[in-house]
């Protein structure tokens, strides 16, 4: 019988772990976005403010991320 998994394996969360400030960074541009487009009568010199910082941590955090999946393992000692 083939039992499907039903806990997270040490590489899921370990991938999960890596990703989070970019979703939390996508999270603060999301509420950012929201309060821009709900803001009556018409977003803040703060509430643009807000978004643009908001959008240069996001893009930060895709170069963070890319970085560290694309840096080779330091070679050994032989």
């Amino acid at each position: 019988m083939n039992h499907e998994r039903d806990e997270p394996t040490a590489a899921d969360l370990a991938a999960i772990e890596a990703e989070m400030p970019l979703i939390e960074a996508e999270m603060t541009l999301l509420d950012a976005e929201i309060r821009v487009i709900t803001a009556e009568p018409e977003p803040t010199a703060l509430d643009w403010r807000r978004m643009r910082r908001a959008e240069a941590l996001v893009r930060r955090e895709l170069v963070k991320l890319h970085a560290t999946r694309t840096t080779p393992a330091p070679a050994r000692a032989a």
